[in-house]
């Protein structure tokens, strides 16, 4: 049986406006910590409410789909995207912002189907900011047309990044290494806390490229279709296809500026991918 994608959409949507809610109403509030992986690691209560939520209310109408969430990932569930419907689901991108009431967090979630990217959303309920794709549909923030800035020049281009949460000694010194190169190139650097709201923010033509090493799947999933349907290029950061279980990423406003900054930047391979 044909999934009907239209329905499908107006019923996550639903659901993601609901989870935002929750989101919205405890952001400046005392945040319940479940547990610490490391002191900049976070999971709170409310990142495990979101995901059940979503989760639920997408399998109590589809129960054959799947899912690739951050949260039981983290539980130790192994990620792996078949050729399913499959849901891969960030409940909370920005938890540390969260915890400390910076209002940049979303919810970032994506359907795919066998292994191809039809529908995307990144929610800031915060800030009241959604950003949606469907694929060959065009991107929109809050309804609203956006596209990609085309910038093709580096020395012109805003930069979006994150320095992550690992605190690896090889990975933190890549970090650095590759702001150092890019901060005396480009023509600034940004960070919001949140990798999906970062990504986002090149589909929306703010800024012109973002790249990160360490990403997962469900910080990426929603912004790539995003860039892609707004006209930008998402690519492996070597310049190959995208992988989106590679823990690898870059986006850009056009190939030509993505070129130049893949020649640029020092390579990473993160393990384990996910």
């Amino acid at each position: 049986m044909t999934l009907n994608l239209d329905e499908c959409y107006n019923h996550v949507y639903g659901l993601v406006e609901e989870a935002g809610k929750l989101i919205a109403a405890r952001n400046y509030g005392k945040k319940s910590m479940v547990e610490k992986s490391s002191d900049i690691d976070l999971l709170t209560e409310t990142d495990q409410q979101v995901e059940r939520l979503l989760m639920d209310g997408i399998t109590s109408k589809y129960p054959d789909h799947k899912f690739i969430g951050e949260e039981e990932t983290s539980a130790g569930k192994k990620a792996e995207l078949t050729n399913a419907p499959t849901w891969i689901i960030d409940p909370v991108d920005g938890t540390m912002n969260f915890v400390h009431s910076f209002p940049h967090s979303c919810i970032s979630i994506a359907l795919l189907i066998e292994k191809i990217t039809e529908i995307a959303i990144i929610h800031n309920p915060v800030l009241n900011q959604t950003f949606t794709a469907r694929r060959g549909k065009g991107a929109f923030y809050n309804d609203k047309p956006i596209r990609v800035s085309g910038e093709t020049r580096i020395e012109r281009a805003l930069a979006t990044t994150e320095f992550g949460t690992s605190r690896d000694e090889e990975k933190t010194s890549v970090v650095l290494e590759n702001i150092g190169k890019l901060v005396r190139v480009v023509h600034g650097i940004r960070s919001t806390g949140s990798a999906a709201l970062n990504i986002a923010m090149v589909a929306l033509g703010g800024a012109d490229f973002n790249y990160e090493f360490g990403i997962h799947a469900w910080d990426i999933a929603a912004g790539d279709l995003i860039v892609r349907e707004a006209g930008g290029v998402c690519l492996d950061p070597a310049g190959g296809p995208l992988d989106l279980m590679s823990r690898r990423f870059i986006c850009a406003s056009t190939q030509e500026l993505a070129d130049k900054v893949i020649a640029l930047i020092t390579q990473y391979y993160p393990q384990p991918t996910d």
